[in-house]
C-alpha cells in the first residue's frame, strides 16, 4: 500500500493510542514518520518497531524551541515534512467550579497552544515548499458542550476555530488544514488501566460501541494523502453518530407503554 509513498510526516503524541495507530498506518502506506512525544521509552520502542522509516524525537508541544529542533531533525533525516498531525492532548475530569486556573491553563497549553506552535513551526517550511497537509485532532468536545471537562472542551473548540483560520491563511500557499473530531475512543488517555470498556454508555448512539484508534488513523490517512486535495478548513467527524442528534424512539416507546 502506497497512499503516502514518498511523504514525510510529523505526528505528535504518537508514542501510544491514536498517535501510535497513525504512525503505524502512515509507515505501512509508505511515509517516513517522526514519532514525537514526551513518553521517551514508549516512543523509542515504537520507532524501533517501525524500522528505518521512523525516528523518535522528544517533543513537549508547548515548547517552541523543541518544535524548532523537531523540524530540524525531520529535515535532516527524512526531508521537508509534507504532513503534520497535531495529535498530542491531555484530558482532565474536573467540575468547572472546582478546577484551578493552573489546571485549566495546562490543558489549554497542550491542546491548543501546542497545535498553534506546530502549525507555526512546521507550516513555515511547508509554505516554502508550497505543499503540505496539517491534521488537527480535535474532538466531539469541539462541536458540543460537555460537562466535567470544561478545559478540554474549550481547547477543542479553540482548535476547531484555529484550524479554519489557518486554512484561510495557508491555503493559497499550498498548505491544507483540517480537523478530525473523534467521539469516544479506547486509548490510554480515556482508559488508563487498559480494562475492558463498558459499552453501555454508547447504547444511545447509532453505532453502539466505543471507537478504535485505527478508525481515527484511517481518517487521518485520508487527510494526509492527496486523496483529500480539495479539502481544507473542514471538520471530519468520526464518532459513531454520537453528534448526529437525538433518538426519540425510546421516548415514544415509553409514551406508548
Amino acid at each position: 500500500m502506497t497512499r503516502l509513498a514518498g511523504k514525510t510526516a510529523i505526528i505528535t503524541g504518537s508514542a501510544r493510542g491514536m498517535g501510535a495507530a497513525e504512525a503505524r498506518l502512515f509507515v505501512a502506506e509508505g511515509a517516513s514518520v517522526l514519532v514525537c512525544d514526551v513518553l521517551d521509552d514508549e516512543g523509542t520502542a515504537l520507532a524501533a518497531e517501525l524500522g528505518a522509516q521512523a525516528r523518535y524525537q522528544h517533543l513537549d508541544v508547548t515548547d517552541e524551541q523543541q518544535w524548532t529542533v523537531a523540524v530540524d531533525v525531520v529535515q535532516s533525516v527524512f526531508g521537508t515534512p509534507d504532513v503534520l498531525v497535531n495529535n498530542a492532548g491531555i484530558l482532565q475530569f474536573t467540575p468547572m467550579l472546582s478546577m484551578s486556573v493552573a489546571d485549566f491553563d495546562q490543558v489549554l497549553h497542550v491542546n491548543l497552544i501546542g497545535p498553534f506552535l506546530g502549525m507555526k513551526s512546521v507550516g513555515a517550511v511547508m509554505t516554502e515548499a508550497r505543499n503540505g497537509s496539517i491534521v488537527n485532532i480535535s474532538s466531539t468536545g469541539g462541536l458540543v458542550g460537555m460537562s466535567m471537562i470544561s478545559a478540554y472542551t474549550a481547547s477543542k473548540w479553540g482548535l476547531r476555530g484555529l484550524t479554519k483560520s489557518a486554512a484561510i491563511e495557508l491555503g493559497h500557499l499550498g498548505v491544507r488544514v483540517n480537523s478530525i473530531h473523534p467521539g469516544g475512543v479506547d486509548t490510554p488517555m480515556t482508559n488508563p488501566g487498559g480494562q475492558q470498556m463498558d459499552q453501555a454508555q454508547y447504547a444511545g448512539q447509532p453505532i453502539q460501541r466505543i471507537g478504535r484508534p485505527d478508525e481515527i488513523a484511517a481518517m487521518a490517512l485520508f487527510l494526509a494523502s492527496d486523496e483529500s486535495s480539495y479539502c481544507t478548513g473542514a471538520e471530519f467527524v468520526v464518532d459513531g453518530g454520537q453528534t448526529a442528534g437525538i433518538d426519540l424512539a425510546p421516548m415514544l416507546a415509553a409514551m406508548a407503554g
